[in-house]
């Protein structure tokens, strides 16, 4: 395996875009975002109009990561680049950056990290709309994600069906019962054991020294970023789901992140699921966040809702070294918004 980029058969422009909702954002993030287009092979020698298939991030992730090489595998473009070479309906493939300076958005409009929703449904398709010769309909649009990417991608095709069609959750964090409880634990145990009970104390001893240095940091970042994304209060500050100091579960606040778990969700956005044209629900049997059992639930939800025409498969893997899943949701996805002939 080369270790330095392949020749592509479509073509991939690096470009950004100024986001007016991202404007004054709370964490004082960039407002503007680079966006990576993906035009596929004929783009630029046929007059027509595509479809455009959006690739949303996991946590902790931006969008130049795409293009970095793990060891004797090929880069996510490459391989969606080999999709479309060999023959899958042509789109245009979109890559999104959310990142946060706390790890990531969940694509989702907060007071504690700025309006990330508004900004993938209403700045990016419109970029991209003005930019390229897409076809600008919902019909026409999907979403793909793995992790948090995955939990953008089905959240946001419940919450905007006026805007995407079809969407492809790999692993989508959900259930939050079961992938997110035992993170919480971690946190509050490396708070109790290291820094008195206190996040503030980590946050600041996080700035004088490399990030994920210590084991249990992962678990004390993601656990902030996402109580910034699901509880954070008006004003902005974060309100956690758990007694820093005891370890005990706050109900008021865990219900506010249930709130937002696609499983609690689907039960009350059941005619914007029924009104997707595809959805692909994927995870590994050995899932590290026990996000295949998640999964399971949102197909079960899926079915009482009457949504027959869905993907749901488990596969032998990981939460991790999951490239090869892209592909196939993006050959699958190219099927459910390529206008028929």
């Amino acid at each position: 395996m080369r270790p330095w980029d392949l020749e592509l058969a479509g073509r991939l422009e690096q470009r950004e875009l100024a986001s007016a909702a991202l404007r004054d954002n709370p964490l004082g993030d960039p407002a503007t975002r680079p966006v990576w287009v993906y035009l596929p092979p004929g783009y630029d020698t046929s007059p027509g109009r595509l479809p455009v298939v959006y690739v949303l991030q996991g946590f902790g992730g931006f969008v130049t990561r795409w293009g970095h090489h793990s060891m004797l595998e090929l880069t996510t473009p490459e391989l969606i680049d080999g999709v479309f070479a060999a023959g899958a309906p042509p789109c245009l493939v979109v890559y999104v950056d959310a990142w946060t300076r706390l790890g990531g958005s969940q694509f989702l409009d907060s007071p504690g990290t700025g309006r990330y929703h508004t900004y993938l449904c209403e700045d990016v398709v419109a970029f991209v709309d003005a930019e390229y010769r897409t076809i600008p309909d919902a019909a026409h649009r999907a979403l793909l994600g793995h992790s948090s990417g995955g939990y953008g991608a089905i959240v946001t095709a419940m919450l905007r069906p006026d805007v995407f069609s079809s969407c492809a959750s790999l692993a989508g964090d959900c259930l939050f019962e079961l992938s997110l409880l035992p993170d919480i634990a971690r946190a509050h145990r490396a708070l109790r054991d290291h820094y008195d009970g206190s996040y503030d104390r980590f946050l600041a001893e996080l700035d004088t020294r490399p990030a994920m240095s210590r084991p249990d940091d992962f678990a004390l970042v993601m656990i902030w970023a996402l109580a910034a994304c699901y509880s954070a209060e008006p004003d902005g500050s974060v309100s956690l789901p758990f007694d820093p100091a005891t370890g005990a579960i706050l109900p008021d606040v865990w219900a506010r992140w249930l709130a937002r778990d696609p499983v609690r969700m689907a039960r009350h956005h059941v005619e914007a699921l029924r009104s997707l044209r595809g959805i692909w629900l994927d995870a590994g049997r050995h899932d590290e966040y026990f996000l295949d059992l998640g999964a399971e639930a949102l197909a079960s939800e899926l079915r009482r809702a009457g949504v027959d025409d869905f993907v749901f498969e488990l596969y032998e893997g990981t939460h991790f070294r999951n490239a090869q899943r892209y592909p196939l949701a993006v050959a699958w996805l190219a099927t459910r918004i390529t206008p028929l002939s």
